[in-house]
C-alpha cells in the first residue's frame, strides 16, 4: 500500500542526519580518489553516464539513501504515476507526460479515452501536417513554401521547446535535417514580438499559437500583435497560424487556424516538451523523424527510472543526493552547467522545471512542511560561466552544488588544432579541471589565492548531443524532480504560485486598484 509521509517522519531521514559528512578533498586524493571516480558512475539511457564521484557521499551514505528510497516508496509512487493514479493532488489530476513517449505500465484510460493512443494520434497528425508543409502541399497564399516556424507561447510553452530547438539546430544543419528555421515569441513586452517579426519574412512564416486553456493573456496578446503584422502585410492570418491547445478551449475547431493539435490537463506546461507543445515546432523545424528520435531517448530514460535500486537508477540517485545536499548539508542553490553551447537555454528550462515543481512550502495535503524543499536553480554554459559567476562558486561564502554536462565530440564536426589541442579538447579539459578544482581546492598562504574546495558536483557525460541523448537528459531531470517531490511529500505538478500576480495584473488593467498597488500602477503610467 502506498503511504504518503512527510520526510521528517521517515526513519532513514533521521539516520541520514547522523552520518559522518564526506571530505571531498580527501575522498578524491590519490589512487583511492581515482578509483572512486571510476566506480561512482551509473549508466543512463542512450550511452550517457551519470558520474557522481565528486558528490559528497560515500558507501555508507549511499546505503542510507537506498533505505530512504525504499521507505519513501519512490519506485512504487513512480509506478502509481505512470499507471494513471491521481498524483497531482492540488488539481486532482493524473500526471501523464511519460505517456507521450511510451507505455511504461498499464493502459491509462481517462475521460473514456486511451491516453497513449490519444497522444500518439496527435503526434501522427503533427507528422502528417509537417510533411505536407515540407513537401509544399501546404503553402502560403502565393503557393510558396513556408521557411520559418514561429512558436507563440510562454512558460512551458516556450522554455522547453526553445531549449530543445537550440540544442539540435546545429546538429540538424550538420545532418541535413534542418527543414525550417524556428523563432520564439514569449514575453508580453512588445519588443519581443517586434524583434522577431523584424528579422523574419512574415509571408513565408507559419505561426504556432500554444495555449492549453486558450486564455493565456501574454500569448493571446502576442497573437494579436502577430495578426496585426500579417494583416498590414496584406496576408490572411488564418492561412499562417496553427493552434496547440486543449480540445475544450476556444482555439479548438476555430476557422482562424490552418490546423489544431491537442494536449490535455494531464500534462503540465513544464513537462510538455514531448507533447504537441514541442512536437509541432520541432517536427516542423527538424522533421517528425527527428522528433521521434527525441521521444525514443526520453522513453528509454523513463524505463530506466523504474529500477527500485538507486545505484542502478541515475535519476533516483541524483534526486536522493540532491535531497541530502539540500536538507542535511543545507545547500540552498544548485547550478546547472552544460559544457555545450547548444544547451545554452537548457538551464533556463530546468530552472522552471525544478523551481515551479518543487518550490512548495506545503505537503500534498496542504499542510506546512518543516524542512526545505526545492533549491534555487541557475546556470550558463561553460566556458562562458567561468568568466562570469564561477568566482563566487569557487571562493564565495556559500557552497553551491554543481551539475555539469559534457560531450566528447561536438555536433558540427568542424574543429581546428591550436596550440596542440582542438577547441573541443580545450572545452572538455576545462570541465574536468573545474570538477577537481571545485572539489579539492588549493592551499596557499596568500588567502586571496586559497581555495577551500569541498564544492560538490556531478556530471552527465556522453559522446555527442543528439536528439536521442537530449531526450534522455530531459527525462532524467524530469524524473529527478519527480523523485525529489516524492521524498519531500509535496505536489510537483501544480503551480499555484504563478496565479496571484496574474490576478492582480488583471485588476491593474481594469483600473480596479487602491493603496500601494495603485501607486505602483501610476508610476508605470498604466
Amino acid at each position: 500500500m502506498i503511504v504518503w509521509k512527510n520526510m521528517d517522519t521517515l526513519a532513514a531521514y533521521s539516520k541520514l542526519q547522523s552520518v559522518k559528512p564526506v571530505s571531498l578533498p580527501s575522498a578524491l586524493s590519490g589512487e583511492e580518489g581515482a578509483a572512486r571516480v571510476k566506480n561512482y558512475s551509473v549508466p543512463m539511457a542512450e550511452g550517457l553516464d551519470f558520474n557522481y564521484g565528486a558528490r559528497p557521499v560515500d558507501d555508507g551514505i549511499l546505503e542510507v539513501l537506498k533505505e530512504l528510497a525504499a521507505e519513501a516508496q519512490l519506485a512504487e509512487k513512480y509506478e502509481e504515476l505512470y499507471n494513471g493514479a491521481v498524483i497531482n493532488t492540488g488539481e486532482k489530476r493524473l500526471v501523464l507526460h511519460q505517456l507521450t513517449r511510451g507505455q511504461l505500465g498499464n493502459a491509462v484510460i481517462a475521460d473514456g479515452v486511451d491516453k497513449r493512443a490519444f497522444y500518439v494520434g496527435e503526434q501522427n497528425k503533427i507528422a502528417a501536417f509537417a510533411k505536407k508543409v515540407h513537401d509544399g502541399e501546404i503553402t502560403n497564399a502565393a503557393g510558396e513554401k513556408f521557411t520559418t516556424a514561429v512558436q507563440i507561447g510562454i512558460g512551458g510553452s516556450d522554455l522547453g521547446p526553445r531549449a530543445i530547438y537550440l540544442a539540435l539546430e546545429n546538429w540538424a544543419k550538420a545532418n541535413g535535417t534542418l527543414k525550417m528555421k524556428a523563432e520564439f515569441i514569449s514575453n508580453v513586452d512588445p519588443d519581443d514580438a517586434a524583434g522577431v517579426l523584424s528579422k523574419i519574412d512574415v509571408a513565408h512564416s507559419l505561426f504556432i499559437l500554444v495555449s492549453k486553456s486558450g486564455t493565456t493573456l501574454e500569448t493571446l496578446t502576442n497573437e494579436s500583435f502577430v495578426k496585426d503584422a500579417l494583416e498590414k502585410a496584406g496576408l490572411d492570418p488564418a492561412k499562417h497560424m496553427v493552434a496547440v491547445t486543449s480540445e475544450t478551449s476556444p482555439l479548438a475547431q476555430n476557422e482562424g487556424y490552418l490546423a489544431a493539435f491537442f494536449m490535455d490537463d494531464y500534462i503540465g506546461g513544464r513537462y510538455s516538451s514531448t507533447s504537441a507543445v514541442g512536437g509541432a515546432v520541432l517536427s516542423l523545424a527538424f522533421g517528425p523523424e527527428v522528433f521521434a528520435q527525441f521521444l525514443d531517448g526520453a522513453a528509454e530514460a523513463d524505463a530506466l527510472a523504474k529500477n527500485p535500486d538507486p545505484l542502478q537508477n541515475a535519476a533516483m540517485l541524483d534526486a536522493l543526493i540532491g535531497v541530502y545536499e539540500r536538507n542535511v548539508l543545507g545547500y540552498p542553490t544548485t547550478a546547472v552547467l552544460p559544457y555545450s553551447q547548444a544547451m545554452s537555454r537548457f538551464p533556463a528550462h530546468l530552472q522552471q522545471l525544478d523551481m515551479e515543481s518543487n518550490g512548495k512550502s506545503v505537503n500534498r495535503f496542504g499542510e506546512p512542511v518543516n524542512y526545505a524543499t526545492g533549491p534555487v536553480i541557475f546556470g550558463e554554459p561553460g566556458t562562458n560561466g567561468q568568466h562570469s559567476f564561477y568566482q563566487l562558486l569557487h571562493q564565495g561564502t556559500n557552497i553551491v552544488p554543481l551539475q555539469f554536462m559534457g560531450f566528447r565530440e561536438n555536433q558540427m564536426g568542424s574543429d581546428v588544432v591550436i596550440q596542440g589541442s582542438t577547441s573541443q579538447q580545450k572545452l572538455c579539459a576545462n570541465v574536468a579541471a573545474q570538477i577537481i578544482a571545485f572539489a579539492c581546492g588549493k592551499d596557499d598562504e596568500d588567502r586571496n589565492k586559497y581555495f577551500a574546495g569541498g564544492r560538490p558536483s556531478s556530471i552527465i557525460i556522453g559522446d555527442k548531443l543528439t536528439p536521442k541523448t537530449l531526450g534522455a537528459i530531459l527525462a532524467h531531470f524530469e524524473n529527478k524532480v519527480m523523485f525529489q517531490g516524492f521524498v519531500w511529500n509535496i505536489n510537483s505538478f501544480d503551480q499555484e504560485g504563478v496565479q496571484l500576480g496574474k490576478v492582480l495584473a488583471k485588476k491593474v488593467l481594469a483600473h480596479d486598484t487602491d493603496g500601494a498597488l495603485k501607486v505602483y500602477s501610476d508610476l508605470l503610467n498604466i
